[in-house]
């Protein structure tokens, strides 16, 4: 049954007329959303929606996390400092020792962090100049179908053709190759390692590539393992440094806090976002090995690199990663969305599906021209938000929080297979 959402018209009227029309999100999910808790979300008519999207990642931990809220209450009432650009405060040490200490050396990682702006492409621009200042060339390698954020620099290694035409200037000192399924893996590695040798191909010597071991915006295409270490061993082979963008798929979307962990690989870079603060708290930042400090002071910044109620609730959410309670829940939703996935391509062979992705960072690609589109609208009239992605939005993709539970994915995966069922009944 559909849900009445008409008594939200005036607000979103006062928001169309005033707001520009860059917006996205909500042309497809065209409620007032008003409150949320875990995995649901209630907006002005008190219509309930169950969250396959999550702030498009940024809630790993769900909406209104009663610990990490707690933490920021008190914070707030004792008028502890809230901004304080890059000065020194007990939230960002108490951070910082607490990401070094259950997230980098049980690992055996050992990297700095850079802090810069708040959104994820403030980290990838601080990739990106960090990799051109420390090896002194200028050319980035990206990967077809790779989404990196849409500042300028994080754009020229962006895949996607409609968001690079926002640019309004040629994007340029980037080179893209393919993905891993693209082409075949050997035939990707072999054509990365052939532009590089060859002198014919017009392409220096990158300073760094980067890629996204799951890709998001890309369509939910996740790299094989053999892929990884191939293109970590063609960067160590010809002085490239390796960037891995994790700020959609890392802080546990695939399983492991980094996603690239299966891979056994060492990035040289490595970007963080999105859910790293706990809450949906702007914080971003990037981590590098310690040779690359080569930044003198100032010369990347940006005014919210000190928000500090972020490092509070950022601290509190990786408690989560004390023990590997947190991580066996995520491979057992990890189960379920693979479980339905493949029944959604044995089952409903119209739709033309291919399951897609890893840990809880799935979805299904239609073949089906426009039904993913046509299913998630189907969708937030039954009670689920979900998006799509992909280069002509084909995939529907599954960003649950992760600390959803069994009868919150079935309960999803109910509403998703009966739009499947309404979307295919009317072709």
């Amino acid at each position: 049954m559909a849900l009445n959402n008409n008594n939200s018209s005036q607000d979103m009227d006062i928001i169309k007329k005033h707001e520009s029309d860059v917006r996205s999100y909500s042309r497809n999910f065209p409620t007032v959303f008003q409150k949320s808790k875990g995995y649901k979300m209630w907006d002005k008519e008190g219509n309930e929606y169950i969250d396959f999207f999550a702030g498009a990642g940024t809630l790993n931990y769900g909406h209104n996390n009663d610990k990490i809220k707690q933490a920021l209450l008190d914070y707030f009432e004792n008028d502890y400092i809230v901004h304080s650009l890059d000065m020194f405060t007990e939230p960002r040490a108490n951070f910082l020792q607490k990401f070094n200490e259950t997230i980098l050396k049980p690992r055996g990682l050992d990297y700095k962090a850079m802090f810069a702006g708040p959104t994820g492409t403030d980290a990838v621009e601080g990739a990106l100049k960090l990799a051109r200042k420390a090896t002194g060339r200028t050319t980035i390698m990206n990967f077809t179908n790779g989404f990196h954020g849409v500042t300028l620099g994080a754009l020229s290694a962006t895949g996607n053709v409609g968001k690079r035409q926002g640019a309004g200037v040629p994007l340029s000192n980037t080179v893209s190759l393919p993905y891993d399924g693209y082409l075949p893996t050997q035939e990707s590695l072999d054509l990365v390692e052939r532009y590089i040798q060859d002198g014919g191909t017009g392409v220096e010597l990158p300073a760094a590539m980067i890629f996204e071991t799951v890709q998001g915006e890309g369509g939910i295409n996740a790299a094989s393992v053999e892929w990884m270490k191939g293109i970590a061993d063609i960067a160590e082979k010809y002085d490239i440094l390796l960037i891995v963008d994790d700020i959609q798929a890392g802080n546990g979307r695939t399983g492991t806090f980094f996603s690239f962990e299966p891979a056994g690989i060492n990035p040289d870079i490595v970007t963080v976002s999105k859910s790293i603060g706990g809450y949906g708290m702007p914080l971003s930042f990037t981590l590098f090995k310690e040779e690359l400090d080569v930044f003198e002071p100032g010369q990347h910044n940006g005014t919210f690199r000190g928000f500090n109620p972020a490092f509070i609730a950022a601290t509190e959410a990786l408690t989560y990663w004390d023990d590997d309670n947190f991580a066996n829940h995520i491979k057992e939703n990890a189960k379920l969305m693979s479980d339905f996935t493949k029944k959604v391509e044995k089952e409903y062979p119209k739709l033309q599906a291919k399951a897609r992705g890893r840990g809880m960072f799935q979805g299904v690609a239609c073949g089906l021209d426009g039904a993913a589109s046509e299913i998630i609208k189907e969708c937030f009239n039954r009670g689920l938000v979900m998006e799509t992605s992909g280069p002509n939005d084909e995939v529907f993709k599954f960003l649950a929080p992760l600390v959803i539970d069994q009868e919150g994915l079935e309960k999803g995966f109910a509403i998703i297979e009966e739009s499947i069922q309404t979307v295919l009944a009317g072709r």
